[in-house]
């Protein structure tokens, strides 16, 4: 692999990729995938799409040390954000779409070379979660789905992420803090009090929106305690995750 081949797919020229798709070995393609939604007075809408890409670009870095063609592609910013709905900025898609778009996505990619697809989500909506994994229904293990929700993930995150009071709070500023700083406003995480609203616990009650839960700001957690070497650690755990999928669906490809 040349030293100096791009992380990012989009980078690439049409001969470069046709060179690297050429290689001996399965190349792989990580696909972000997010949402634009609000995340509290803080940060962007554009949160879950900067912490997806960036733990991508984090895990395929990981997959070339140990020799593996990886390649980050262009993110899907949007998801179903019914959650968020009432606060400005929420750009909620329906799921059949999601699901539907997501698929045609990692099959363009298969049709394209690529040994594996494994799609990267880091916006936590149940619903969310559920269209994006029936994109990858019945495509295992060429197609995989990393995601902190799954239980293996998720207690290796922190409290806050297993109280589930983690939405624009500690956990996702730090991330963001690692991952782009310019784009976290520090001193209105700064002054936003402490809220240990849950959303898994009221998930479970049948609550369907942040301002049922109380979130009047669309943030829950405790942003105040947010930092970028919190977030670094955080990088490193979710590239983890996103590598050991990646290596499972391969030797899955592997034994046939």
């Amino acid at each position: 692999m040349p030293a100096r081949e791009p992380l990012a797919l989009a980078e690439l020229g049409t001969e470069a990729l046709a060179a690297a798709l050429a290689r001996p070995g399965p190349a792989v393609a990580l696909v972000p995938v997010g949402s634009t939604e609000p995340h509290g007075p803080h940060l962007p809408l554009s949160t879950d799409v900067v912490i997806s890409e960036g733990v991508s670009a984090r895990a395929a870095a990981l997959l070339r040390e140990r020799g593996r063609a990886a390649f980050v592609a262009p993110a899907l910013a949007y998801g179903v954000t019914d959650f968020a709905r009432g606060f400005r900025g929420a750009l909620s898609v329906p799921a059949p779409a999601l699901s539907a778009f997501v698929r045609a996505v990692a099959e363009a990619l298969l049709a394209e070379g690529f040994a594996h697809v494994c799609l990267v989500n880091n916006h936590l909506e149940p619903a969310h979660d559920a269209a994006v994994r029936a994109a990858a229904s019945g495509l295992a293990p060429r197609v995989s789905v990393a995601c902190p929700l799954a239980r293996r993930w998720a207690r290796t995150l922190g409290d806050e992420f297993k109280s589930g009071a983690c939405h624009a709070g500690r956990y996702e500023t730090s991330l963001v803090l690692a991952l782009a700083p310019a784009l976290v406003d520090g001193p209105a995480a700064s002054a936003l009090p402490d809220l240990d609203t849950s959303l898994s616990d009221g998930i479970r009650r049948g609550v369907s929106s942040f301002v049922e839960l109380g979130m009047g700001r669309a943030y829950t957690g405790r942003p105040r305690l947010a930092s970028a070497d919190e977030g670094r650690e955080l990088v490193e755990r979710l590239a983890h995750m996103v590598v050991t999928e990646v290596d499972e669906a391969l030797a899955a490809l592997a034994a046939g």
